[in-house]
């Protein structure tokens, strides 16, 4: 046996290369029906309608990112000097501590160098709030307005029969907005009832 195979070496490697064409010609065609099935599965259309889809996805992200740009630039324009201005504040702060600390001066008082400084401190005052004014920087109102956490901030209560409760009737330090911001809340005294009045309320009631 073994010796009629070494005698048709031959034929053995003949088998062997037919039996190879064999298996290529069979993954060759594999691959050929692949191939067709999945551009059966895509056709010209459907990836027409994906790529317009696609399209239309990063055209509205590059729109919306043009408008996130827009409003920042917007914010930035018109509030980039918000912080700046904030400490700009604390030129009007220091300018009426130094008026009452003038006028507390026993040996200031009702003289002609103190009118006059303090005439001169006004003046400046005046400059100062038309530039904030000029820049969308206002005061805000508080005297005599009723308590608005959005503006006002409370420090202390203060009795008083004449006025309704929660009444701002001092203003500690002065607040500001920019534009439609606040830049800072005004620090404020409210009014509140006398606690005889309390009592008196409540012994009219119990009679």
């Amino acid at each position: 046996m073994e010796k009629e195979q070494n005698q048709n070496p031959d034929k053995n490697i003949s088998e062997e290369k037919e039996n190879n064409e064999n298996t290529s010609e069979v993954s060759s065609q594999k691959t050929k029906d692949n191939e067709t099935e999945e551009t059966q599965e895509i056709n010209p259309e459907e990836k027409i309608s994906e790529l317009e889809d696609k399209l239309a996805r990063t055209f509205a992200e590059m729109e919306n990112q043009r408008r996130r740009y827009e409003k920042e630039k917007e914010e930035a324009f018109e509030y980039g000097g918000f912080a700046f201005a904030k400490e700009a504040l604390n030129l009007i702060d220091n300018l009426e501590r130094s008026k009452q600390i003038l006028k507390n001066d026993d040996s200031l008082k009702n003289s002609d160098a103190l009118n006059k400084t303090l005439e001169h401190f006004d003046i400046i005052h005046k400059d100062l709030i038309s530039i904030f004014t000029k820049n969308n920087i206002k005061p805000i109102e508080s005297l005599n307005k009723k308590l608005d956490p959005n503006f006002h901030q409370a420090m202390m209560e203060i009795e008083n029969d004449s006025k309704e409760p929660g009444t701002i009737i001092q203003e500690i330090q002065k607040g500001f907005t920019i534009k439609d911001r606040l830049l800072r809340p005004a620090l404020v005294g409210v009014s509140k009832k006398p606690e005889n009045g309390d009592k008196k309320d409540k012994e009219n009631e119990e009679n």
